[in-house]
């Protein structure tokens, strides 16, 4: 039952609607028809390429990664391609399902990569929902090492000194070497009976590694020896159904200063002392986005992508933009004055960050984008789910 509604939670979110598990009236949501615009900005495609089949129609956290002047790009079925970062020539290519073939753990399901890409330490990490790990040079593409989590990975590991963690499925942070992929510890949260399917990376701050659950919470685990420094619930569960008490933290928490932000399914945005976990301000928004930071603001999608920006010193809403409900919106980036977004029909959408405002798009690919664009400099990295990467720029 629980894999069950599970699978109909995600379905059902993916195209914009939500209903228990145990309903019959399931309420459709009406998508958003791509808005008229005053354009005032002009994006553009300043280089494309393909990157081995992509994720289809599949859950996927996968999403380019850029260093070391190369961009890092995978797709589920273990294609990981380098490319140059300034001219999208391809550096090295690498099949990394052969990793899978010869562990004999992972090998007969195959790559389904959706957690990745990192890029640290010289090496280049991604992983699958069989739960395996790898860590490739990041100059050669070689194989450095893999190992196996306890449950399917499905965001992106997080580095933190000499330290790699991965959120899994199971409920468990887990710690491996970067040296070598040896485990070195497990940090084990509760895992409610009904939950999204997906999980957020953790952030690495002064030696601790921040992460949200399942239930609710936001935990701070020690990297020397995986034992928690402090949790806090950032909402409590409530409801007459299991589906009304999901409240899932799957996002990776934002840490600013000495404050750190976060957000739930079903639940609260907050911000929280990040030293101690005290709440500072809680206000009710549900999402299982990753959030945005501009200044003293933050950029939220919600479940039904609508866009907020919030005051993030008081919690107070600056403003909101209704235009792209449904349309499946990714997590927002912030480029330069502008916040972008992408959706499922592939279009990349620029809204000036002051207001709200949708001032500019660009269609990328029709098979659409579904996760968080890549900033870096003067550029924005998008992959779409047919595995086209490409390069946005404004001329």
């Amino acid at each position: 039952m629980k894999s069950w509604c599970k699978t109909l939670v995600a379905c059902s979110l993916s195209i914009g609607l939500l209903s228990a598990c145990s309903s019959s009236d399931v309420e459709e949501e009406t998508v958003s028809p791509l808005p008229e615009i005053e354009a005032s900005v002009f994006p553009e495609v300043s280089w494309s390429a393909s990157v081995g089949s992509g994720v289809g129609d599949y859950y996927s956290r996968l999403r380019p990664a850029a260093k070391y002047d190369k961009l890092f790009v995978a797709d589920r079925y273990g294609q990981v391609v380098a490319f140059d970062e300034a001219t999208g020539a391809k550096v090295w290519s690498r099949d990394f399902s052969s990793a899978f073939k010869d562990n004999i753990l992972a090998k007969n399901k195959g790559a389904k990569l959706a957690a990745g890409v990192t890029a640290a330490r010289d090496m280049v990490f991604i992983g699958g929902e069989s739960g395996l790990l790898g860590a490739l040079d990041a100059e050669t593409g070689e194989t450095k090492w893999s190992s196996i989590a306890s449950g399917e990975l499905l965001s992106a590991p997080t580095v933190g000194e000499d330290v790699v963690v991965v959120s899994t499925s199971a409920g468990t942070l887990e710690a491996f070497k970067i040296e070598d992929g040896e485990k070195l510890w497990t940090y084990e949260s509760k895992l409610p009976t009904l939950t999204l399917r997906g999980t957020g990376s953790a952030t690495y701050e002064a030696g601790g590694f921040f992460i949200g659950t399942a239930d609710g919470k936001i935990a701070v685990v020690i990297k020397n020896n995986g034992q928690a420094a402090w949790q806090q619930a950032i909402y409590t569960p409530k409801g007459g159904n299991e589906f009304s008490r999901m409240a899932d933290v799957d996002m990776q928490p934002l840490v600013i200063g000495d404050n750190l932000y976060a957000v739930s399914f079903n639940g609260n945005l907050v911000s929280m002392e990040l030293r101690t976990g005290r709440v500072v301000w809680s206000r009710k928004y549900s999402s299982f986005h990753e959030l945005a930071n501009s200044g003293v603001n933050l950029f939220l999608v919600d479940d039904f992508s609508r866009i907020y920006s919030v005051d993030r010193r008081n919690g107070l809403e600056t403003w909101s933009n209704i235009e792209l409900t449904n349309r499946n919106l990714t997590s927002a980036a912030v480029f330069k004055n502008y916040l972008v977004v992408g959706d499922f029909e592939g279009y990349l959408h620029f809204i000036d960050k002051s207001t709200g405002t949708l001032v500019g798009r660009v269609e990328v690919d029709s098979s659409g984008l579904y996760s968080q664009p890549l900033v870096v400099g003067d550029s924005i990295y998008v992959q779409t789910r047919a595995g086209k990467v490409a390069r946005i720029t404004l001329p």
